[in-house]
């Protein structure tokens, strides 16, 4: 293990799988559904990385817990549908993360999507038993709060200075801070970098083969260019 890191913690949506212009489907298709207007791709990609209901709460902040509720159902059972062929993982992550393994980091999820939605794109991918451990939002709290990677760093016996959270969205680099954690913002997801380097992300980058490159020899600040 080239790197001062132990665990590496990853987010789902937007980092490891190509789902992002698939969320934004879902909840312009349930937002129709429901009688409002739809809210367009930046505000939608806005709010990727919070739990499904803070993420309607801030879209539509005029709804209460029972429209939100409704809501959160209408998208859920759309989202299912348009995910009956689980969105493509990016580039490069299959073969990196089976790389991180034999290099012998302890590998972890902590994701804003729901247990049920992970537990299905996990057996999908055939990564069941993969991840040391794994967090979803609605069983704990939701980003940026850093109970997430608490819970994570507790189960794996790693301290905060000794594990990486990789992340698209503005809420998993904030988790990490909060968490006293390093980050990685990866610009070809939700957010571009432009947006993320404000959270002082401890590398960029554009592209996730670059990731593995970044721990063989890890600088601080570090921007890696997009690869074509």
């Amino acid at each position: 293990m080239p790197s001062k890191y132990q665990l590496l913690i990853f987010d789902w949506d937007g980092t490891l799988a190509d789902s992002i212009g698939r969320i934004v489907e879902a909840m312009n298709l349930s937002a129709v559904a429901c009688g409002y207007v739809e809210r367009d791709e930046v505000s939608v990609k806005g709010i990727i990385g919070l739990s499904l209901s803070e993420a309607i709460s801030v879209l539509y902040p005029a709804l209460d817990a029972e429209q939100v509720a409704a809501f959160r159902q209408q998208y859920a059972d759309v989202y299912k549908r348009l995910d009956e062929q689980p969105s493509p993982l990016f580039p490069a992550v299959r073969e990196s993360l089976q790389a991180f393994r034999r290099q012998g980091y302890k590998l972890a999820v902590a994701t804003g999507k729901a247990r049920r939605g992970l537990d299905r794109v996990l057996k999908s991918n055939e990564w069941t038993e993969f991840f040391d451990i794994t967090r979803a939002a609605d069983e704990t709290r939701g980003k940026p709060h850093p109970l997430m990677l608490e819970e994570i760093l507790a189960h794996c016996q790693v301290s905060a200075d000794q594990a990486l959270m990789i992340g698209d969205s503005a809420f998993d680099l904030q988790m990490a801070r909060n968490a006293g954690m390093d980050s990685v913002a990866v610009g070809y997801g939700a957010l571009p970098l432009s947006a993320l380097r404000e959270f002082e992300p401890t590398v960029s980058i554009e592209h996730f083969a670059q990731l593995e490159q970044w721990l063989d020899d890890p600088q601080p600040g570090q921007c890696f260019p997009l690869q074509r």
